[in-house]
């Protein structure tokens, strides 16, 4: 079975991780929670870096720091991973759901201008497989009415726009090192800004509210997000080998491209020419197929000895955000229905990527003539 992912761990990590276990530094405390920060500030262009327990936590700390609260409204995408959602939802505030762009499949920054009411206090972009969100537009719609945007970046590490690098590009920046992440320490998450006092909040926060001076002086609520020095090992070992596992991954996105150009019916996720995306997931729409056809398709690959993945569902699907069943997001409802993910990962060759596109259109083709039987 070729998988949806594999993580790519060398002797570097193995050496970093057998040195912070031998150094007895395992918990939160230990030299290689400051590397790895270091390392992730030089990556994303950014002054500042905290690194915490995972990328859920690293979207809930973000708005905490921002003050996000009840009463409050968030734009967020419809297309999206659902932890995007839960943490709008666990600082009490109000997610606004709205439709992603056709092309980058990316938040959409005219439907976000539609929604800002006098209680938007942020928007959350998500750079979705890889892609950036378009910041040059949401910066200015931000400005504009004095919100502040969060970049959910959990899939778009080493990407770019307009030449600066993902990390940097919005207020607050949000990363996951999960096992299929371009780098990865099995389970954490980083936040990157070039605001002090947002950074002086989050280190605060993510201590359980101790004071940065006085032990066991706890100022205000906080919570236990931080990172493991084992897993800032490994994530360090990641962050120093991250060119080469970014130019892996592009040669896996290259070979998919150039042998699915000739199908018009398998559409890959589209780009914008300011963009530099991460290679994270090589994503695709089936043109027009319904739901059951693409599900057809992920099963026959999938005896075909090919793991792949469904496109997001969106948001307002989910069933325990009550009342939302009634939002209109046709693109994202679209990429729900038709949109698959491919296998992509470093140690992907290209005799893999053949046999995937073959099971693809083999798939393809099959449900197709279902659909016309």
């Amino acid at each position: 079975m070729i998988p949806i992912s594999e993580p790519d761990l060398g002797p570097l990590e193995r050496r970093y991780l057998l040195d912070a276990f031998d150094s007895g530094w395992i918990s939160s405390l230990g030299p290689y929670i400051e590397r790895s920060e270091t390392a992730l500030r030089a990556v994303a262009g950014a002054r500042h870096a905290a690194v915490v327990s995972n990328g859920t936590t690293a979207l809930h700390l973000a708005l905490l720091a921002l003050n996000v609260g009840p009463g409050d409204e968030v734009i967020v995408p419809a297309t999206t991973y659902v932890a995007t959602l839960n943490a709008v939802l666990y600082v009490g505030a109000t997610p606004v759901i709205v439709d992603v762009k056709t092309d980058t499949w990316c938040i959409d920054p005219l439907a976000v201008e539609a929604a800002i009411s006098d209680r938007s206090r942020a928007i959350i972009a998500v750079d979705l497989y890889g892609h950036p969100a378009d910041y040059d537009a949401l910066a200015v719609i931000g400005t504009r009415h004095g919100i502040a945007i969060v970049a959910d970046a959990a899939e778009s590490l080493g990407g770019s726009l307009s030449g600066r690098p993902v990390g940097s590009l919005a207020d607050i920046s949000t990363f996951s090192f999960f096992g299929n992440k371009v780098v990865t320490c099995g389970e954490g998450g980083a936040i990157t800004t070039n605001d002090p006092e947002i950074d002086r909040k989050i280190r605060q926060l993510r201590n359980q509210g101790n004071h940065p001076d006085v032990r066991y002086y706890h100022e205000v609520l906080g919570y236990n997000y931080r990172m493991t020095n084992l897993s800032a090992a490994i994530l360090t070992a990641q962050l120093e080998r991250v060119s080469d596992l970014i130019a892996s991954r592009k040669r896996v996105i290259g070979w998919y491209s150039h042998l699915l150009e000739n199908r018009s019916d398998i559409v890959p996720q589209g780009s914008s020419s300011r963009a530099q995306a991460s290679p994270w997931m090589f994503s695709l729409e089936l043109a027009g197929a319904t739901e059951p056809l693409r599900d057809t398709v992920i099963l026959r690959m999938r005896g075909a000895g090919v793991e792949t993945r469904p496109v997001f569902r969106a948001l307002q699907q989910m069933p325990y955000l009550l009342g939302a069943q009634g939002i209109e997001t046709p693109n994202a409802t679209r990429l729900a229905r038709c949109g698959i993910s491919l296998p992509t990962y470093p140690g992907l060759d290209r005799s893999g990527v053949e046999h995937v596109v073959e099971s693809l259109i083999s798939a393809v083709d099959a449900v197709h003539q279902l659909g016309h039987a």
